[in-house]
């Protein structure tokens, strides 16, 4: 396998704050083109969805960040590695939301089986999402191994990897989405947009994104939040304006939690007479 001589030195984190900041008001200012190839309601759903999956992907630098340790990826080669395998990531992604919405739109039954699998997502990121992950012997990681042949190019199996990764992780991202809405061009373009801003996103965190550590549980909240939609359609149709509240609050009270940690003194160890 053969990759592309790019020139991609790291930004700076001065370009990479004013990059995520530009990614994620194009990706809102999406909407606009959504209302008018649809209306306000499609906008709204297409707002909520993009901030589900902007929020969602966050879990995913975590593990871009342990396969870049794992695997030994320079500094130097990781923004090359990430713009190529999330460009992959978005054609897999598209591919996995057709078939998706075909299978919904086929079955019905199909919305409380993506529900009960988000519900159970939600209390599996509640009882490990706070530990240490090690990749190398999941099933993807071995697929990865596998698809990649041994005389490829050192770049190949870590781009091949995050592009596997990020799949393996909207299903659970996908599919709550699906609770907003199965517009085919919403949901392609919420998270095509997402994953836009994550390369420079990364660069932004990587130094911090070991003090979020109550990241999980705001994920998981919004998690089971979409599960409940999912399991309770047929009698519950929350506004999208509450959902909105509940991404937004969820991540915010996560961060807050996090950062109130980071700040609270230390007791000091006891001293040994």
């Amino acid at each position: 396998m053969h990759i592309p001589r790019l020139s991609m030195d790291p930004p700076s984190t001065r370009s990479a704050l004013a990059w995520s900041i530009g990614w994620t008001i194009v990706g809102l200012a999406f909407a606009g083109v959504v209302a008018v190839l649809h209306d306000g309601q499609a906008a709204g759903e297409y707002v909520t969805g993009f901030l589900i999956e902007k929020s969602l992907s966050l879990d995913n630098l975590f593990v871009f960040a342990v396969l870049f340790s794992m695997l030994g990826v320079r500094t130097q080669d990781r923004h090359k590695v990430l713009v190529l395998g999330i460009s992959l990531a978005i054609v897999l992604r598209t591919i996995f939301i057709v078939v998706g919405i075909a299978a919904l739109n086929a079955f019905n039954a199909v919305t409380y089986l993506l529900g009960a699998l988000l519900a159970i997502t939600a209390l599996g990121v509640v009882r490990h999402g706070g530990e240490d992950r090690d990749l190398r012997q999941t099933r993807v990681m071995k697929l990865v191994q596998r698809l990649v042949p041994a005389g490829a190019s050192p770049l190949a199996l870590p781009l091949v990897a995050v592009a596997a990764f990020d799949v393996m992780f909207a299903i659970d991202s996908i599919p709550a989405i699906f609770a907003v809405t199965t517009d085919t061009l919403v949901v392609i373009a919420a998270n095509a947009w997402s994953l836009c801003g994550m390369v420079s996103l990364y660069f932004l965190l990587q130094s911090a994104l070991a003090r979020f550590r109550y990241l999980h549980l705001g994920l998981a909240a919004i998690l089971g939040y979409v599960a409940a939609k999912l399991l309770l359609a047929d009698v519950w149709h929350p506004p999208i304006l509450l959902s909105l509240t509940v991404v937004v609050a969820a991540l915010a009270l996560a961060a807050l939690a996090s950062f109130l940690v980071a700040r609270s003194p230390r007791p000091a160890p006891d001293r040994v007479n």
